[in-house]
């Protein structure tokens, strides 16, 4: 895929960039995979407001995606890419030779046409679908489960990627994008490949008016708030807030660790990301 970018008519384009889309070769979804999609505003059964800056956008139709990979020694048919509004990555609808549709993460390098198994004893293909313990070493894959049959979980982004480091008895050590090290039983499914759509980390909008589309509402700095809605606002002319950054509630938003100490996954990482 490439990036197009625009002349700069006007400063809201200037510097904007978005993918060009030449990997879809399908503009229509399967309807049968198509759930509707209802919007919150980041409000909650009772109507109050649990997650800010969401509101707005463009409607749009959910996309089941299979992300167990739960039909096993079923060979399928890639019968197209095509644009997910949910999510970065792309997405591939598979026939498979029982008759069964489904859509599953579009792996870089998947081509039309191509056919993809899940299976244990699958080959080492893009797009193939078999337990971390039939995988070479230094592999890179995506969609990984944490837990036996119940559904991919990691790596399942735009670009992202895990790779099998090194097994050790019934876990084997993956290496996440951000540099943590962890352990995830062998028998755990995984995908062969690296999510496509690599360009995505240099889309750039350009524009306040792409990301109203996408639901995203404005962001308002506490500093340039009044006294009685942020600790930070107020002051004569302006300021710099005058005490460590931190949310309108008190919490600081630099340097605090909020991660349980005791939480049971704690385990399982070998290496902990950043400089530890």
């Amino acid at each position: 895929m490439g990036m197009r970018t625009f002349k700069p008519t006007s400063a809201g384009i200037r510097h904007r960039m978005i993918p060009t889309f030449d990997e879809i070769t399908s503009d229509q979804p399967e309807k049968s995979l198509l759930v509707p999609l209802r919007k919150s505003g980041g409000r909650n059964n009772k109507g109050r407001v649990t997650t800010r800056r969401r509101g707005g956008g463009h409607k749009r139709h959910y996309r089941l995606i299979d992300f167990k990979r739960d039909k096993r020694e079923v060979p399928a048919e890639v019968a197209s890419i095509e644009y997910d509004p949910n999510r970065s990555a792309r997405i591939a609808l598979l026939h498979y030779t029982d008759g069964e549709k489904r859509y599953i993460l579009a792996p870089n390098g998947l081509v039309v046409g191509q056919t993809v198994v899940a299976s244990e004893n699958a080959d080492i293909r893009v797009g193939n679908a078999l337990p971390l313990a039939k995988m070479p070493l230094g592999i890179a894959v995506h969609n990984v489960e944490l837990r036996k049959g119940k559904g991919g979980q990691m790596a399942r982004s735009a670009g992202s990627q895990v790779v099998i480091a090194a097994k050790e008895g019934n876990m084997a050590h993956l290496r996440l994008p951000s540099g943590e090290v962890r352990l995830v039983r062998q028998e755990c499914f995984a995908t062969i490949g690296q999510v496509g759509n690599l360009e995505h980390e240099n889309v750039s909008l350009g524009k306040a008016g792409a990301s109203r589309w996408l639901g995203r509402r404005p962001k308002v700095r506490g500093v340039a708030m009044n006294p009685v809605d942020h600790p930070m606002g107020g002051g004569e002319g302006r300021s710099s807030g005058g005490r460590h950054p931190c949310s309108p509630w008190g919490q600081k938003a630099k340097g605090l660790k909020t991660r349980k100490s005791r939480k049971t996954s704690t385990k399982w990482i070998v290496k902990r990301r950043g400089k530890k």
